[in-house]
């Protein structure tokens, strides 16, 4: 079976060449299957690799679906549990993703207005051997005091 991103799958919708798509379940998710003009069915996979994307949600894939265009969709639930959805994907986790994403967000801006302001300083800037020579006399000056 082939492979076949989002990107790659809007296309071939476009140019005409999917025949149909199932939402298959397995275990505790749904994969999407393609069978398309040429033949060869394809996977859904992950955009940087080549692993399939894995719906916990039904109505996840339906969006990403609908999205490229395609609007009849068969449900293969056979082989679906849910009763073994993967946890380790909750809205806890998803919250604290989040939180982390916002909290990096918020970093990146204050570092680039110090980095701006660090810039946009008039002041003369110091040689570097001359810094390193103030702090070298400045640790010796607080190992004296330590002694």
């Amino acid at each position: 079976m082939q492979s076949m991103t989002v990107e790659q799958l809007r296309a071939t919708v476009g140019a005409g060449g999917v025949t149909g798509v199932t939402l298959k379940g397995q275990g505790g998710g749904f994969f999407v299957e393609i069978a398309t003009r040429s033949g060869q069915d394809a996977m859904l996979v992950k955009a940087r690799t080549t692993e399939p994307r894995r719906f916990g949600n039904p109505t996840s894939a339906l969006i990403v679906l609908r999205g490229v265009g395609i609007d009849v969709i068969q449900i293969d639930a056979t082989d679906w549990n849910p009763d073994q959805k993967d946890m380790s994907r909750s809205r806890q986790n998803r919250a604290d993703a989040m939180r982390e994403a916002h909290e990096a967000a918020a970093y990146n801006q204050w570092l680039a207005v110090e980095i701006q302001e660090a810039i946009d300083d008039s002041r003369p800037s110091i040689p570097h051997d001359e810094v390193m020579a103030r702090m070298d006399a400045r640790i010796a000056r607080h190992m004296a005091a330590d002694e």
